[in-house]
This record gives structure tokens, sequence and C-alpha cells, in this order.
């Protein structure tokens, strides 16, 4: 939970032992993480080949799976299982994938493939039951021994692994490469071994599955076989029921003087008791215009009755001319008409894409055929049968049989009674297969529940992490761009002292303060607001419908004064607090929840400015300075990159001798928007931009050239930043720099800033220590503010102090607490400069406490050196 500070202790630095032992450590730690990392692809795949056996249906599946997912951890491109079948005592290959030779039986039609396998290398495994990894050395070695027979192409490896099960081989995994670049080793082995043993259990339970679902499809046909005995007897009754029936029916509709149309509606009644007919016409045909028409007709679909039409190649036509009756289902006529028996001249005739089923019966009268007589089925549930065909024709020529009545009651009622228990049974069996199914189920959506959470939650507190919050956040910008009135807030919390409490107690303590800092801030809000952690020690809180910002204003006073309170860490009390940022929504539809975060972090960075334990209300004008602040940071690194600042040189000048005693080097700048930045200016937006180390390189670059006479033997002041000394490697880069440069080491005077010294003193004095082995001299700027005690000034190399600048309006406390620095300064022989640009009163109160030297404000620019870097 540590932010990273980018520095390093230099105080006592490494040394070549340590540095040594590092590198062994963090090589071991990359050889763990790898095989970290190869363990997880591991699980994973022994996940989905555990996953694939509770979703196959057959173990041929399962294997084709298994094999899918080795592919990811080995190359496996030619790969195959040989299993032991304990029923027939033979090896049998149910999967088998190679690029170069085909199945084994297919190699060797003629031959047994139990004995093919035994004679050859996967035999060899399977007897010896060890694994085996061979190249083409080992395959000539053992075929030389007698040990195997070479069955098909030659291999650059071949690696097969037993398939044991409590003691015993029941297979053999096999993977092969015909690629050179491809190597097996001990990791491969490993890997296959441990496949093989894990898959081993599933082939096992797969097979005691099938052995189950052979058993349960057993008793299921056997159940089948009984209900559809007792299902055709029964039909078989009411249908001879029906058909008598409809005979007497049909006889007397046949003798009554019914019209045409009524006639064919009663014929096509009598037709539904005894077959489905919802879809059913009559064709008749008129022999003199050698044309079909149809008089009666009747669809599902609802569409009209066919026009009259010439005869053509349509199905009615084929019926016709076949004069016999027709079965036929979707896969028939699509097949007479890819032969171009229907509908090759008349495409535009055909609706037959929606039939399931046809039946066409040829009327005949006398012996000619004069019509036809079909129904037809739309569904794949409605089926029609054979009998069916035998029904319709019978009754298209009304004539009827009887059909035998064989049922007896008795048998009926045990087949019943047999058939009841069979279903009790397998209801019972299929309710503990339900509760099974559903207890998996359930743990499942468990599991898939907690994998949502923790995607969306930090681990630590158990708030929404920074993809939730932004979630969520998002969704109030849109509610508030829907409901103008409705207003909410987002407050940008940052701990302070977070990085203390890591480096002085331990990251353990500092994950309690996190956790206690969570549960206070959660004390502090409503159940509608969203409390989230997006970063180390940054906390963010969304303010659902408020009235006003004075409503956010009061959570934050509630925030403070919770933190405020000490943290018991460890053994003692630890005082913290926090900076909070407010960002507001607005009425328009610029706002976005990235916009408002930014807002408040930047209101949260202007709390900390002013002192930190305090909170800020962001305003437009902060977002137009930030949008400043950010053009001029892009315009500073393009200047850096194109070189376009030069080099300034401000006199230090001894008042009493009236001569210059050193000069102040800094750079200068021409802003593109006309004017000039330099000194202090320009180091402030440096710094803000986070480019102090790269105007300080780009300023000791000036130096690497020839500087001009005047300058020659001169001391030469420069101002650079602490972060040269709070890494090694920055601190590297600017002892080259200064060993670069044309000046002699004891021309070079270089001061750093008091306030980074004092919040880092070790890592000042370290780099003081390794920079004055140079020869060069240090000083201190801005010195006077009171960050330091002068004790402290007798602990590092400095012999020089800058005063801190006092301003035109400086006060009086500000007079004396300069002029009590530099008198106590002197007194401990440190050389004091004052700056030149402050009030009258302030230079003659420096100058009668014995200050002496001051620069002045007026810069000359060194164009001659602009282009020396």
């Amino acid at each position: 939970m540590q932010r990273d500070s980018g520095f390093t202790d230099e105080a006592n630095p490494p040394s070549g032992d340590d540095v040594s032992r590092l590198l062994k450590r963090v090589d071991r730690l990359r050889r763990l993480a790898g095989k970290y990392k190869r363990a997880e692809v591991v699980r994973d795949a022994l996940l989905q080949i555990t996953h694939i056996a509770t979703e196959v249906s057959s173990p041929e599946d399962f294997y084709a799976g298994v094999h899918a997912h080795l592919k990811s951890l080995i190359a496996a491109d030619n790969f195959f299982i040989a299993t032991y079948n304990h029923r027939t005592g033979r090896l049998e290959i149910p999967f088998f994938a190679d690029e170069k030779d085909p199945h084994p039986s297919e190699m060797f039609p003629e031959e047994d493939l139990h004995q093919i396998l035994m004679r050859g290398i996967t035999g060899y495994v399977f007897r010896q039951g060890e694994t085996a990894l061979c190249g083409q050395a080992d395959f000539e070695r053992l075929e030389a021994q007698g040990d195997i027979v070479s069955l098909g192409s030659a291999s650059h490896q071949w690696l097969g692994v037993p398939i044991r099960y409590q003691e015993r081989t029941t297979g053999v995994l096999v993977v092969q490469t015909y690629k050179s670049e491809v190597n097996y080793g001990l990791t491969e082995i490993e890997l296959m071994e441990f496949i093989s043993h894990h898959i081993s259990g599933v082939m096992e339970r797969l097979r005691h599955q099938e052995q189950l679902e052979q058993s349960i499809d057993q008793r299921t046909r056997e159940l089948s076989e009984a209900y559809d005995k007792l299902k055709q007897e029964v039909y078989e009754r009411r249908r001879a029921e029906r058909l008598q029936k409809s005979l007497f029916e049909i006889a007397e509709l046949s003798a009554s003087g019914l019209e045409q149309p009524d006639f064919y509606q009663r014929l096509h009644s009598i037709l539904s008791h005894l077959i489905p007919a919802s879809n059913c016409y009559i064709a008749l045909i008129d022999a003199q215009e050698n044309a079909l028409h149809f008089p009666f007709y009747v669809s599902q679909l609802g569409t009209e009755a066919p026009k009259r039409r010439p005869m053509t190649d349509g199905l009615t036509e084929y019926l016709l001319s076949r004069r016999r009756p027709l079965l036929l289902d979707q896969k028939d006529i699509q097949e007479l008409m890819a032969r171009g028996d229907i509908y090759a001249h008349t495409p535009q005739l055909n609706n037959t894409q929606k039939m399931h089923q046809w039946i066409g019966v040829p009327l005949f009268i006398g012996d000619e055929v004069k019509g036809a007589l079909t129904i037809y089925s739309l569904s794949m549930t409605q089926n029609y049968q054979m009998r069916d065909l035998e029904l319709l024709t019978f009754v298209s020529q009304h004539i009827g049989t009887a059909i035998e009545r064989k049922q007896h009651a008795e048998s009926l009622r045990r087949s019943y009674e047999q058939l009841e228990e069979k279903v009790a049974e397998r209801t019972r069996a299929l309710a503990e297969l339900n509760g099974e199914l559903e207890q998996e189920i359930l743990r499942r959506k468990e599991v898939e529940q907690k994998l949502i959470h923790d995607a969306k939650h930090d681990t630590l507190t158990g708030l929404p992490n920074r993809a939730m919050f932004t979630e969520r956040l998002a969704q109030a910008v849109r509610h508030v761009r829907r409901h103008g009135r409705d207003q909410f807030a987002l407050l940008f919390i940052d701990l302070d002292r977070f990085k203390q409490i890591n480096d002085t107690l331990g990251h353990l303590e500092g994950d309690r303060f996190l956790i206690e800092t969570a549960r206070r801030l959660s004390a502090c809000v409503r159940e509608i607001d969203t409390l989230g952690r997006i970063g180390g020690d940054e906390f963010v809180v969304l303010l659902d419908d408020i009235n006003s910002p004075r409503d956010a204003e009061e959570v934050a006073e509630r925030i403070l004064s919770a933190l405020s309170v000490p943290f018991i860490l460890g053994d003692s009390l630890f005082q913290s607090g926090a900076s909070i940022g407010i960002a507001v929504s607005g009425t328009g539809f610029k706002d976005t929840a990235q916009s408002i975060l930014r807002d408040a972090d930047a209101a949260m960075y202007q709390a900390k400015a002013r002192g930190k334990g305090c909170y800020v209300v962001f305003d437009a004008k902060g977002r137009a300075e930030r949008h400043q602040e950010h053009q001029d940071e892009a315009l500073l690194r393009d200047a850096l990159i194109h070189e376009q600042l030069y080099l300034q040189v401000m006199p230090v000048v001894c008042q009493q001798q009236e001569q210059t005693s050193a000069y102040a080097l800094s750079l200068g700048w021409e802003h593109p928007r006309g004017h000039a930045l330099g000194g202090l200016e320009l180091a402030t937006l440096a710094e803000r931009c986070n480019l102090s180390l790269e105007l300080d390189r780009y300023l000791l670059r000036q130096l690497a050239d020839p500087v001009p006479d005047w300058l020659d033997g001169a001391e030469l002041h420069l101002c650079l930043s602490s972060a040269h000394l709070k890494h090694k490697h920055a601190l590297r880069g600017l002892k080259n720099m200064v060993k670069e440069t044309h000046c002699a080491a004891k021309q070079l005077w270089l001061f750093f800033d008091e306030a980074a010294v004092v919040q880092d003193t070790q890592s000042h004095i370290a780099g003081f220590e390794a920079l004055g082995k140079l020869g060069v001299q240090f000083g201190l700027s801005g010195y006077g503010n009171g960050f330091s005690s002068f004790k402290s000034l007798t602990l590092m190399p400095v012999k020089a102090l800058r005063l801190a600048s006092a301003g035109e309006d400086a006060g009086q406390e500000k007079m004396r607490l300069l002029t009590a620095s530099a008198v106590a300064a002197m007194s401990l022989g440190l050389k004091v400069i004052a700056a030149q640009n402050g009030s009258a009163d302030t230079q003659r109160a420096l100058t009668s406490a014995g200050v002496t030297l001051f620069q002045t404000h007026e810069a000359t620019r060194l164009n001659a050196l602009a282009s020396c870097s």
C-alpha cells in the first residue's frame, strides 16, 4: 500500500556483495515467477479439463477438449490417446491427431489395432508403465533391441506418459513433434505426467458415468418399449373405434345429396377425427383442359386456395404421374427438386419450404387417376407414419377394413402398473440428480458473485475500487444531465503521513491504518453515498442528491474531525489527517466522470499546498489555471527538446569593495506568449511540471564548453534541485555532468533549497560527501524561513547561505528573522548572500548586520553559450 516516492536512501550505499546477492535474489524471484505463471497456466488448463468432463456427453468429446487445452501448454499438434478396454482386454485409440500419418487402423487396415499398438513404442510404454521421451537415436536403439517395431513417419521427438489408475496402467498419453526446433524436456515430462495423473481420474469417472448412462439408457429403453407397447395398444383400440365410426359417416356421406363444397367440408371433418389434417387440399384433373383445380383447400397459414393452372411439374403432378400414395419429408422434397423432378420449370409454384411432411394419395375413379387427396404438417412435432398413409389411402377409396381388437383389459392394467412403478423410480432418480445439479449451480453462482465482487472492490478495505467508483460517478453524471435540478459532489481525500507509517511501522500497520480510515469514513457518509478507495492512500466519496455545496463542506468537516482522532498503531498513538478536494456537479453537458475526478484531485492538491488538514472547493478559475499549467508544461518540454533556453548571469557584488565577488548562473526562456521567464519563476514552473532535473542538466550542459574570459576563474553559483541527491542514478548523473564542465571544480558553488534539505537531511549529507570529492563547494538557498536549526549547519559541508527574498513589503518580523539568521550564519564562518531586490529598509538592516554580498536582480544574457549545449 506504500506509495512509491521514486527516491532511495543514499546514506549507506549498498556494497558489491549486497548488489550481487540482490541480483541473485531477483533472478531467483524471476524463476519463481515463471514457475508460478506456469503453474497458473497448468491449473487453468486442469480446471478447463475438469469443466469439460462435467459438460461433454461422450469420452471422445472429452479427449478432444483435453487436446485443445494441452496445445496451449506444449507443442501438441501431433497427439493421441490410447486407452485399455477392460471388457475386451485390448488397446484402443479414442482420439488421434497427426499432421503426417493417418490413423493406425488406416495405415494397417488388415492388421489388428491392438497388435499394431503393442508392437510399437506406445505398447512399450504401456507394458513398462513408465514415461518415455525418445528422439530418433532412442527409437533406433529400442528397435535394435527388439523392444519396438517402427511404425509411421520418423518424428523429431516422441513423448509418451502412462495413464495410471489405482496402480494399474489404463492408457498412454502421447505427443510428438516433427519439427527440429521443438524440444521436449523435464518441464514437458512433468507437465504431461501431472496432466495424465489428473485426467486418469476424470477418464475413470467418465467411464463409470458412461456405464451408468448405459444402464440408465437400458432401463429407459425397457420403460419406453413397455410404454410404447401400451400406447400402441391404446392407440390401436381408439383408432379402431374412430375408424369404425368414420366408416359409417363416410358411407352416409357418400349416399347424401350434399353440394360439393359441403361434401368436401364434411369429408375433411371426418378425416380430422382419424388423422391430423389441419393442412389439407383436394386437387382434381380437368381432362379437357389438361389442368388442375382445387375444390377444397385449408391451411394453418391462412393462405388462399391455389388458382386453376395447367398441368406442370409441381409436387401434385409428380404424385399423379406415379399413380401411388407417397409419404415425403422435407429432405425427400429437396432431393426431388435437386434432381429436377419437380418445380424445375415453375419455381414460382413452390410453396413447400415450411412443410415438415407431406402425404399424397391419388384419387381413382374407375381405373383412372382423377385427382389427389393431400395432407401435410408444418411442425416437426407432428410426424406421419406409414399407417397414416395407409389410412388415408383407405379413406380415399371409400372402403374400410376393420382393425382387429387384440387388447386385453388385464394386460392393459398390468402394463399401467409396471409403467407407473418404472416412472416413479425414474422420477426419484431424476429428483436426486436435480438436487445435486441445483447444489452445483448454487455453488457456481456463489463463485461467480464473489469474482464479480472482487473485480469491483478493493481487497483490503472492501470498498468500491477505481473501476466501480468511476462507473457510479458516470451514472451520477448521466442522472444530472437528465435531471438538471439535481446535484452531487465528489470528495477526493488524500491521507497525511501514510508514507511515514509504512516506513516506520511497516506495511502491516499501514494496512490496519487504511482499514480503520475506511471505517471512520464510512461513519461520516450516508447509505446512499458511495465511498471508494482508488489508490494507496487516496479515498473518494460520491455525495448523491445534495442541496448545495455547503452539504459537501459539512461532510468534509466531519471527515477531517474523524481523522484527527489519533490512531492506535502498534504500541503507540499516531496522529494523521487528510487533505480534501471537493468538486460539485455543474448544470451543463461538459462534465464527465474523468473531468470531475480531475477537478477534485486538483482541489485536493490546493488543500495540501495550504498546509494539509483542510479542504478546498474546486472552482472554474482553478480549472483554467490548471489548463494553463498544462499548456506551460508542454511548451517548456518543447523548449527543452529544441534547446530554446538561454544562459543568463547575475553578479554577486561585494558592497565594501565595490567589485563583483561571484556570478549566479541560471536559465532564461522567452515564453511564446511574449514574456521572459527566468530564475526562481522558471524553476518554480519546472518543479510544478516535474522537469527540475531536466532544467538543471540543461544548465550544466551550457558549461561544457569554454566560458567567457571574464567568467574564467570566478565563483559560479548554481541553484540545483535536491532531487539530484535523492536517487543514486540522478546523483551519478550530476557527478558526471560536473566532471564534464569546462570550469574548475573549485569555481562551482552548488546551492540546494533549505526546505528540501530539512525534509531529507541524510540524503543531502550523503550527496554532499559524494560531490565533495570532486572539489565543488556547497551552499543553501532560501535560508531564513526557519526550517533548519543552526546545529544542523555544522553537520553539513555548507560554506555559503543565500538568504530568502524578503520582498518589497516585508514586515518587521520578517526583517528581524532574516537579520538574525544572517548574523548567526556569519558567526559560524559562513558566507551570506542577500538578494538586492528587497526593500531599502531590509537592505540597510542586513548591511548593518554585516552582510556585504548582494546578488543583483538584473540578469545579463549570454548568447555565446546558448548554442554550446
